[in-house]
């Protein structure tokens, strides 16, 4: 697969952020509803969105809405996609050459 550069400053941002890691640890165990989360992390369902937002960006989390059965309500669920992280200079050479060339046509 070859990186883009977009892809590579969005992954970077997702990981850039030490609850947006807490995020990623917690995830990996299994799917939470997200009143869940901010509860267990102290932290505004507003405030946890936008991080989880960053993170959907990055192709790193996904979300699922589902309907409660007894009062019909939709609950917000997140999970943990599989993902790998590999950059390496080549990489970054490979990319800011491919821009170049596309930025000279």
């Amino acid at each position: 697969m070859q990186k883009k550069l977009q892809g590579v400053v969005s992954l970077g941002e997702a990981l850039s952020h030490p609850l947006r890691l807490k995020l990623i640890c917690m995830l990996a165990d299994r799917e939470w509803y997200v009143y869940e989360l901010a509860k267990e992390l102290d932290v505004s369902r507003q405030v946890l969105y936008l991080h989880l937002k960053r993170l959907e960006k990055a192709d790193i989390v996904e979300s699922d809405l589902r309907l409660e059965e007894d009062d019909m309500r939709a609950k917000k669920f997140f999970k943990l996609k599989e993902f790998d992280v590999k950059l390496d200079v080549k990489d970054l050479k490979n990319i800011f050459e491919t821009e170049t060339i596309t930025k000279k046509n």
